[in-house]
């Protein structure tokens, strides 16, 4: 592993409609602010369709709020009918007004795209941002939303494989020629290619075998999706770096990204350094990204205190 720095900070803009009105260009404002404040990344998530079951999402509850931060569950909690702009969409408009922010999805369920648009879509997005796209990919967890794309959800980590493994060879072979069951082609040309050498893929997933095989193959970075501990990250890190030493890569080139538990003071502003606390000790393990949500639950209600907010936290580490 290459020597340890202090992980970068990440944050996810999700559930702004109900805290500024359905108009989506209150995110592209909220990425301004954390681009100017020196956040590392920008994270958006993804749905192309909610079913009525949100009760069976597999990781807790359905809800913007992760374990401790503040706010009432039941005003966290995600209802099927919340709006969902489509990222890569909503990150090109973002691209436009900022500079250095990384733009990242959180993950973008890939099997829902066809290999060839997804590649031209995310290729496209990296030019436009000069190079600063994050592609975090996973397989979601509904069946509603294979089955309304003439999908079948049984087949999702399939797909996927095939998905991640033809947009791998559109940014990079020009001609490029690609085999699978769910779709082939020959010397086609996918231009314009990404700005990035390697354009960064990570996969939301927990740190089983087969998953670890999977970010060999094609993957540079992990988002665990299930609990965590710096003891589980630590295993699964090295299960993944295992893979990749296997599969001829350099282990030390992982990227892992996992969420930023917020401590609160008694007045209700952040505790930024107990929030922090734990940032030492998960850089020594590999970890390169911290990541926590601002939605609904933090109870924000004007774009300055979105901003208050971005600044206690940057504040808490040290930019």
């Amino acid at each position: 592993m290459t020597e340890s720095r202090d992980p970068g900070i990440s944050i996810m803009l999700s559930g702004f409609h109900r805290m500024f009105g359905p108009d989506p260009r209150h995110i592209i404002d909220a990425a301004k602010i954390l681009d100017d404040r020196g956040v590392d990344e920008l994270l958006l998530g993804d749905h192309v369709v909610i079913g009525s079951r949100t009760d069976q999402y597999p990781y807790g509850e359905f809800a913007w709020r992760v374990d401790d931060q503040s706010g009432p569950l039941e005003e966290a909690r995600i209802r099927p009918d919340e709006p969902w702009p489509e990222p890569l969409t909503l990150l090109t408009a973002i691209a436009a007004v900022t500079s250095r922010l990384r733009l990242g999805t959180g993950i973008l369920i890939a099997p829902l795209r066809p290999a060839a648009l997804l590649a031209k879509t995310a290729a496209t997005l990296d030019v436009i941002s000069g190079g600063r796209l994050e592609l975090g990919v996973g397989v979601g967890w509904q069946p509603e939303e294979y089955t309304a794309l003439g999908l079948e959800y049984a087949d999702r980590w399939r797909l996927l494989d095939e998905t991640m493994l033809a947009c791998r060879r559109m940014w990079e072979d020009v001609p490029a020629s690609y085999h699978s069951s769910s779709a082939s082609a020959d010397g086609i040309y996918c231009v314009p290619q990404p700005v990035q050498a390697r354009l960064p893929v990570w996969l939301g997933a927990a740190a089983t075998a087969a998953a670890a095989r999977r970010i060999a193959r094609y993957a540079d970075g992990w988002f665990p999706l299930t609990a965590w501990t710096p003891d589980t990250v630590a295993a699964g890190a090295e299960v993944i770096r295992e893979a990749m030493a296997a599969a001829g890569r350099d282990p030390a080139e992982l990227r892992i990204r996992v969420p930023l538990v917020l401590k609160w003071n008694r007045d209700g502003s952040l505790d930024g350094p107990a929030t922090m606390e734990p940032a030492g000790a998960l850089a020594e393990i590999g970890v390169t990204l911290l990541w926590a949500v601002i939605g609904p639950h933090l109870e924000l209600s004007t774009m300055s205190e979105v901003s208050a907010f971005v600044d206690q936290l940057m504040k808490a580490t040290d930019r």
